[in-house]
């Protein structure tokens, strides 16, 4: 082992959070983590959701106007998510929401390269816990994602 890479500090610039609508808990403790991080280290944290193509039953699509309405709602919550963040302190926070497919998908496919983190954040599943699917993007992304993942519970 090179003991002078050992020595150099990891240091993130560029920090995702995943923040999910209906998974509340889950988000919180995610958000209080990524703040943390963000500001120890003054750097960039995007807040990002992603309106699943799931969400998005066969009426809906039939209505634009329900399909606008739920893109204003994504775009608002991840607001909320900002305005908490520069209310505690940080002052570098983007906002982002994407639609389409599946999560960690968009994530991977779009975000990432979109964003560039050096480091991504999110919550645990805590909405399903004793079902047998996962509905928690964090594994699936801790796999395959080319940054570092924290899944926080």
């Amino acid at each position: 082992m090179d003991k002078n890479a050992v020595q150099d500090p990891l240091v993130y610039r560029r920090i995702l959070l995943t923040v999910d609508e209906d998974d509340h808990e889950s988000n919180t403790r995610a958000f209080r983590f990524a703040i943390t991080l963000a500001n120890d280290y003054d750097a960039t944290l995007g807040i990002v959701s992603v309106m699943e193509s799931e969400d998005i039953n066969i009426f809906d699509s039939l209505t634009p106007s329900r399909i606008s309405a739920k893109r204003d709602d994504l775009k608002q919550a991840v607001e909320q998510y900002v305005k908490a963040a520069e209310e505690n302190g940080l002052e570098k926070v983007e906002p982002l929401a994407y639609e389409g497919g599946d999560v960690d998908d968009v994530i991977l496919e779009r975000v990432i390269p979109d964003f560039k983190p050096d480091l991504i954040v999110t919550g645990a599943d805590t909405q399903f816990p004793h079902s047998k699917i996962s509905g928690a993007i964090g594994p699936r992304l801790a796999k395959r994602a080319p940054v570092s993942v924290i899944v926080v519970r």
